[in-house]
């Protein structure tokens, strides 16, 4: 049942009510969002918005984004009270709003596969040195930095969970590499920021999620997977081998309040779930869920080889958990279950 705000009551309630948020630091205050409008931004507005009408906050929040009318046609409910609007512009080089900031968000980058490696890179780094003089000309409170568990590279098969210590980096030599290094550069500049011009940053490292709002039809294996099984289909696997996990977009979302308003500058939050699930039991487990047992099943994994460890991408949520109490609330089951019930409906 939907809430009049696009996501449920349930999601909204979950993504905001923590007792340890302390709203009030919105207070008549004016949070600036880059990336307003993607998988990450259409949830930070859903639960600015919740959480401004619930704790009376009287904030404002202006969006960046390349093309707002068409957001605003996906999510008009947004829009009704006018303490959300949408700036149109490029984050590398977006004129910057009139008047005074508290908080900033940033969370717009490119991640797309179908994006050239050149692009994607000039986009995180320049857009993060744009917005970090933003911060500095608004005299900004606190700033997020929604960085990527990339930043790590390649995973070693026999780390179980991945620290936010862990000293690896990207191939330099593979253009692949280009989203990971990107989101590394961008943490440098934060914490240059932070020590000569005394900006507060959090860093927030995320991993992989599922939620209302993820697309269904891009390079998510989630997606797809739930894409598929609503469609009655066989559920492709191109390979079952890789470790990977996922958080519910109301627990992530919740996270990221949390980090920005309460993390420790300059002092990196891994944020996505511990709990590994190979990608072949991710496709078994999305069938069982939503189709049943009697319907088509995946198509066979390749088999791994002998001696084979499979590639992970499953962080340590222990910093977050010890210093800030985070907590994954939604299981992957019932995550999917949420997100296929909110496809058919947006269907």
């Amino acid at each position: 049942m939907k809430s009049g705000r696009g996501l449920s009551i349930e999601d909204l309630e979950n993504a905001t009510s923590d007792p340890k948020l302390p709203w009030d630091q919105l207070k008549n205050g004016r949070i600036f969002v880059t990336g307003a409008t993607g998988f990450f931004g259409t949830w930070v507005l859903e639960s600015f918005f919740f959480a401004n009408e619930k704790h009376h906050l009287n904030a404002q929040l202006v969006g960046l984004a390349r093309r707002p009318e068409l957001f605003k046609e996906k999510c008009p409910h947004l829009f009704q009270k006018g303490n959300i609007t949408l700036l149109r512009g490029d984050v590398r080089d977006f004129e910057f709003p009139e008047g005074a900031f508290s908080h900033v968000i940033h969370g717009a980058t490119t991640s797309s596969a179908l994006v050239p490696s050149l692009e994607m890179l000039e986009t995180i780094i320049l857009g993060t040195r744009r917005m970090l003089q933003f911060a500095e000309q608004k005299k900004v409170k606190r700033v997020l930095f929604v960085s990527s568990g990339a930043v790590y590279g390649k995973q070693p098969g026999d780390l179980m969970q991945i620290p936010e210590s862990f000293t690896g980096g990207p191939d330099l030599m593979d253009p692949i590499s280009a989203y990971g290094e990107g989101k590394r550069a961008g943490e440098l500049l934060c914490a240059i920021a932070y020590q000569e011009k005394g900006i507060e940053v959090a860093i927030a490292r995320c991993f992989a999620f599922v939620g209302p709002y993820l697309p269904l039809d891009a390079h998510f294996a989630i997606g797809n997977f739930i894409r598929d099984a609503l469609g009655g289909f066989p559920i492709q696997i191109k390979d079952g081998r890789p470790f990977r996990s996922y958080l519910y977009a109301s627990d992530l979302v919740r996270w990221l309040w949390t980090i920005l308003f309460l993390g420790q500058p300059c002092r990196p939050y891994n944020v996505g779930s511990d709990q590994a699930v190979s990608i072949a039991d991710l496709a078994q487990q999305v069938k069982s869920t939503l189709q049943g047992s009697t319907s088509n099943p995946p198509v066979a994994a390749p088999e791994p080889r002998p001696g084979d460890l499979a590639p992970r991408y499953v962080p340590s949520t222990r910093r977050g958990q010890e210093e800030l109490r985070l907590r994954q609330t939604i299981p992957l089951d019932l995550a999917i279950r949420k997100t296929a019930a909110w496809a058919k409906v947006e269907a």
